[in-house]
Formats: C-alpha cells, structure tokens, sequence
C-alpha cells in the first residue's frame, strides 16, 4: 500500500465534484485515456477506465461516504487494487489523498508490476488534479 497527499486552496467541494466526474478523470489522470462510469456516482455503480496503453478495467465503486471519501476496486486476476480517495478539511486548507492498494493472492506480484508504476505517476498526477480544481474553485 501507498499514499499520496497534497495540500490545495479549492474547497473540498471543488475537489469532490472532480472525482465524481468519472467521464473527465483523463483530464488530471495522465494514465487513462477514458473513463466511463454506468450510471449515476453511486455505491455499487460499475464502470470501465482505458488505460494510456489501452488496457481496458472495470472498476466498481465499492466504498463511498458521499462528499469525503470513495474506493473504486478492480479485479485483477486472484488479486483486487483498491483506490481510495478521501478529503480533510482544515483551518489552514484543503487535504487530499489517493491511497492505493492490492488485496488477494497475487498482490504482491501486481504490487510489483503495476504499484511502481502507479507510484511514480501518482504525485504529477495529483498535482494536476489540484491545478484544476484551485482554476475552477478555489476558496481564497
């Protein structure tokens, strides 16, 4: 498992509204090339992310605490990678963090293939978010 956290002065809002737009999660996450969510931003909503080299994952939003924070789980082969994505709000900003993880048999092996990739990307990736939601609504 690993995490990732910033610090941003757009509202908790800005970046919630960001994450539930699953149809523009391409815009900040330079790994995908689409994602598409069946439905509304629901617990137990399915959907599917093309990654960058075209690899296609469903996904099914498998935690959800409307407005603080979410998982979405992909089955891999005998291992699930979790993401989980939740807010604080401070007196001195906004905090937000992406933590991911691999549950199952073959977790270590993904966590190997995919988790240092996804590690690398995950602060640029991160901080793109944060651009986007401090342009669109920032608190200050």
């Amino acid at each position: 498992m690993f995490s990732h956290t910033l610090k941003t002065s757009a509202s908790p809002e800005a970046i919630w509204a960001i994450w539930a737009d699953v149809e523009n999660w391409s815009a900040w996450d330079t790994e995908l090339r689409n994602a598409h969510l069946e439905g509304s931003f629901v617990l137990g909503a399915r959907g599917k992310l093309t990654a960058k080299t075209g690899s296609v994952s469903t996904f099914t939003i498998s935690q959800l605490n409307l407005k603080q924070s979410y998982t979405f789980t992909c089955q891999l082969p005998f291992c699930r990678l979790n993401v989980y994505r939740y807010l604080s709000d401070r007196t001195n900003g906004t905090y937000f963090t992406h933590e991911i993880s691999f549950e199952g048999p073959l977790a270590f092996l993904f966590s190997r293939i995919l988790g240092r990739q996804f590690q690398a990307v995950l602060p640029s990736v991160m901080e793109n978010l944060k651009q986007l939601a401090e342009t669109r609504n920032p608190t200050s």
